[in-house]
């Protein structure tokens, strides 16, 4: 649950400014990615940012806790990220 409300912070803050009203399909990508890809598809799509081996490395630890979150938590999850992002215009 912790991991939860982390992840509705920082998307919170990060995604927040006045814009349209439309989710930026990147941002979406993103968001169903780390929770639904699998761990290589995840590395593919983190690959064009370039990241240092560390900085994948943490992502892909984090996303070993959220693959134990149950598939129906994850589509709430993905569903209550996506509403922040419109109401944000991002």
């Amino acid at each position: 649950m912790r991991l939860l409300v982390c992840l509705l912070l920082v998307s919170l803050a990060l995604s927040c400014y006045q814009a349209n009203a439309l989710v930026c399909p990147a941002l979406a990508s993103e968001i169903t990615g780390f929770l639904f890809l699998s761990d290589d598809l995840l590395k593919l799509q983190v690959a064009k940012f370039i990241p240092p081996p560390e900085a994948l490395a943490a992502k892909l630890q984090v996303k070993h806790c959220t693959d134990q979150i149950p598939l129906s938590d994850r589509l709430r999850i993905e569903k209550a990220l996506l509403k922040i992002a419109v109401k944000c215009g991002v």
